[in-house]
């Protein structure tokens, strides 16, 4: 029997199983390590090489043949695994020496380390349950956290150092913060040097950060599970750099702002990126690691705030610095102080430095669609050019070429070597089952992206159908994108009797700072108008298939929020929503993302109170579904809870689906199934729509 949507889309993790990842190129170009699942319904994740020259693929760890089957995991991983929204087990993380012929990770905690050559790997002792693991660049030595303490232990003797112990339980070295890891992209917190004799770590001291405790109503006999929160206004960890020698020694790398964005090593300085606390103020410093001085290398402003952009700093082979910023409108790339891209093209990330030649992303004309390119030689090249989104690696002249395309199914990866072959790394993933009925529009004065879809039975023209909004519409995300995978939900909707209407207004990337910074101090105003902007300007190409006079919207986080604040402010436009972990005061959502766009609320609370949905709880009047995992540590359900009080209070009746045991991710198959099922029975009721 055929698997309903649903059930598939849940058993495959949103169909990101059996997907070649997580690439690492030889020096050489000649070998590509990757991670996959053995098929698109397999969690297990494995290592994998690439012969680039032959383009013979090896097995080369297996968790099932070390005798892992199922995972224990230490609360630090499960915390990592969390904030980076993994949701396969197995290897999901590895790390490799310069040459690419040791690999190391963590399996249930134990260390792993593989040679790469011979494909074999053995397991080491270690004082405790590890988290991200790391050799040293020659390959002697691996690097783990255990306990909080950061270790360095000889690979071959087992000879283990103790480079740094926690001072106190609210301590750790080596590991990331929660806003590091959730907010910053920095899912690490220690750096080996390339000569393999030091490590630059980031202590980080808790103790001033609020605990908060997850508990779980429906288990009552287990403790609830402490966690350190650090919400709007209130205290960051303490966050320290140390440069951490083999022999012992230990040297501060001080610095003044309040967030340590990214370190890393230059020859034989070590680089630093921080961050003020108003995000105003990005620096980049060099410290020398043997007396912990710093030099002050670039210094970035904006009235708004200063993007942190992945990939940077790096650079090239002559010493020259390569960077992000923005400039004349544009984010752009920089080759010392000197922009090299047009404003016109903005700048999504630095993929990789190879000698003199830079791969980066970036956008052109179309915000739904990123490219890679490459600069070399004073001038760019596009790598890429059909239409789609697309990601990469490279070195040694060889680029791994991962992308997807609206009119192909899945991920595509392609290895093209520096004498132009092209070898494919092929996807092991499910087929989704689904016809896509996908047309990207730009609709409203503001040109937004946008995208309709319809059902494959539904002939243009023939009938109204109810409209849902599916938007996410929160800066540094977006949903209309040139890519198969995005719409896979929104088309399964579809199917059921809906047009959907995908909309990313302002404060979605790709469309140039301005377009981003539009939401400054207001998180609720331009993207709910934008919305509106977007439906009506779909309908307005649709005249024939939309029917206005029933909308329904559906989000989760800051879609949740939004979805929430449609009906709640625009009950003339929405007629029903589901909100899925819903921000509904800002005042309870992370430092660094909210400081960022409402400022700090004990300096000037307007922001919040404008974004706010608890004082809107009175105007409620049309359907509203709210759901909220109550193991959520990102949005906590705290949220969810204060708004149902606060319709309680107004006599405002909605209906709220607690999950039990679920955290932000819902990464549980039949939680994940039901969840849709459950959404579109509830929209259906509530606008009226008739069983397809």
């Amino acid at each position: 029997m055929t698997e309903s949507f649903p059930r598939l889309y849940a058993r495959t993790r949103r169909f990101t199983l059996g997907v070649p990842r997580n690439f690492t190129i030889a020096p050489d170009g000649d070998r590509v390590l990757f991670l996959r699942t053995r098929s698109g319904t397999d969690p297990v994740t494995c290592l994998w090489e690439l012969d680039v020259r032959t383009g013979a693929e090896r097995l080369v760890a297996d968790p099932a043949s070390l005798g892992v089957d199922e995972e224990d995991l230490p609360p630090e991983e499960r915390a990592r695994r969390e904030r980076a929204r993994e949701a396969a087990g197995g290897v999901v993380a590895y790390a490799t020496d310069t040459a690419a012929t040791t690999a190391a990770f963590a399996l249930s905690g134990s260390l792993y380390v593989t040679d790469v050559a011979a494909g074999t790997t053995r397991r080491l002792e270690t004082p405790g349950p590890v988290v991200d693991p790391r050799p040293s660049p020659d390959g002697r030595y691996v690097a783990y956290v255990s306990g909080g303490a950061l270790y360095a232990q000889d690979i071959a003797t087992g000879e283990r150092h103790e480079l740094a112990a926690p001072e106190s339980e609210t301590v750790s070295y080596g590991l990331a913060e929660f806003i590091a890891a959730e907010e910053m992209e920095r899912m690490r917190g220690y750096w080996w040097s390339p000569s393999g004799d030091a490590i630059v770590a980031a202590r980080v001291d808790e103790a001033p950060v609020a605990r908060w405790w997850i508990a779980d109503p429906a288990a009552p006999e287990r403790p609830a599970v402490e966690q350190r929160y650090p919400a709007a206004g209130t205290a960051n960890a303490v966050v320290e750099l140390f440069v951490l020698g083999l022999s012992g020694s230990r040297v501060a790398v001080p610095f003044e702002q309040e967030y340590l964005v990214n370190a890393g090593w230059h020859g034989d300085e070590v680089w630093l990126v921080t961050l003020s606390r108003d995000q105003r103020t990005m620096r980049l410093l060099t410290a020398d690691p043997t007396t912990g001085a710093t030099t002050l290398v670039r210094e970035d402003v904006d009235e708004a705030w200063v993007d942190i952009v992945t990939g940077v700093p790096a650079w090239l082979s002559d010493g020259r610095l390569v960077w992000t910023a923005d400039i004349d409108g544009g984010r752009r790339l920089l080759i010392g102080d000197e922009p090299v891209t047009p404003p016109t093209l903005q700048v999504r990330s630095i993929a990789d430095v190879d000698g003199d030649t830079v791969l980066f992303r970036a956008s052109g004309g179309d915000p739904a669609e990123i490219h890679l390119w490459l600069w070399a030689n004073g001038s760019i090249t596009p790598l890429t050019s059909s239409p789609g989104v697309y990601a990469g690696r490279r070195a040694g002249g060889t680029t791994v070429v991962s992308g997807q395309t609206l009119d192909r199914e899945g991920v595509s990866v392609t290895v093209r070597s520096p004498d132009s072959r092209s070898t494919p790394i092929p996807s092991l993933a499910e087929r989704p089952g689904l016809d896509l009925r996908v047309s990207l529009i730009r609709t409203g004065e503001r040109d937004l992206s946008t995208a309709v879809l319809l059902p494959s039975w539904h002939e243009p023209g023939s009938a109204r159908l109810p409209v849902l909004m599916d938007p996410y519409g929160g800066p540094h995300a977006q949903r209309v994108l040139a890519a198969n995978n995005m719409f896979l939900t929104s088309q399964w909707f579809a199917e059921q009797g809906f047009a959907v209407v995908v909309a990313d207004g302002r404060g979605t990337p790709g469309r140039g700072p301005a377009f981003e910074r539009a939401v400054l101090h207001d998180l609720a105003g331009p993207v709910l108008e934008d919305q509106v902007a977007a439906l009506h300007g779909a309908a307005r190409q649709y005249p024939d298939d939309l029917d206005l006079d029933r909308v329904g919207i559906r989000g989760w986080s800051f879609g949740g929020f939004l979805a929430a604040l449609a009906v709640l402010r625009r009950p003339d436009v929405f007629h029903a929503a589901v909100a899925g972990a819903p921000v509904t005061d800002w005042r309870l959502y992370d430092t660094c993302y909210t400081e960022r766009y409402l400022g700090h609320p004990e300096q000037d609370p307007v922001p919040y109170e404008r974004s706010s949905l608890l004082a809107d709880a009175a105007k409620l009047e049309r359907p509203l579904m709210i759901i909220h995992g109550l193991a959520d540590d990102n949005v906590v359900a705290a949220h969810t809870l204060r708004l149902s009080t606060a319709l309680l209070a107004a006599g405002r009746p909605h209906t709220v689906l607690p999950l039990s045991g679920v955290t932000h991710m819902t990464p549980q198959e039949v939680v994940a199934e039901n969840l849709l099922l459950l959404q579109v029975d509830f929209l259906k009721r509530a606008l009226g729509v008739t069983a397809s």
